[in-house]
């Protein structure tokens, strides 16, 4: 059974081949004048902690197609693309007992559509101008050091 019905993947499947090689992910920076938005996680790994909306990178799909496919799967909105922001690697995560190691592509992105809801992997959404301290670490440093900055 597929882990969510888009993804073409067994969780076997998924676990075999990310737990063998690095997995390639999109990661998703909505920004308005009240802060970054972050889900806080309702699915391992990382249950309970505020992330980015992200997810895995579908064979044959382009980065900016993985982000507006993400972004409304997970947040229930239609976003452009903006700028790429950066990379984000997680070995805390691995460390932490998760098999793969996911490499995250961020990129800033806007909402022009759509209402802002959860998803089965994160209900809570906000935006924050601090970064909680219950943030995936990786990417409370990434916002601190590349989005939060001022300018």
């Amino acid at each position: 059974m597929p882990i969510h019905p888009s993804f073409p993947l067994s969780r076997n499947d998924f676990d075999d081949i990310y737990g063998r090689v690095p997995r390639l992910c999109v990661e998703v920076v909505i920004r308005d004048p009240s802060g970054v938005l972050l889900v806080r996680r309702d699915i391992d790994p990382c249950r309970g902690q505020w992330h980015l909306p992200g997810g895995t990178v579908l064979f044959g799909e382009s980065l900016p197609a993985a982000v507006v496919r993400v972004a409304e799967r997970e947040l229930g909105v239609i976003v452009t693309v903006g700028d790429l922001l950066g990379y984000i690697e997680y070995p805390h995560v691995q460390a932490a007992g998760y098999r793969g190691w996911p490499v995250g592509i961020a990129f800033a992105a806007f909402i022009v559509g759509g209402r802002l809801v959860g998803s089965d992997e994160g209900r809570l959404t906000g935006y924050f101008n601090e970064i909680p301290a219950d943030t995936i670490g990786e990417q409370a440093a990434f916002l601190h050091d590349r989005v939060l900055q001022p300018s």
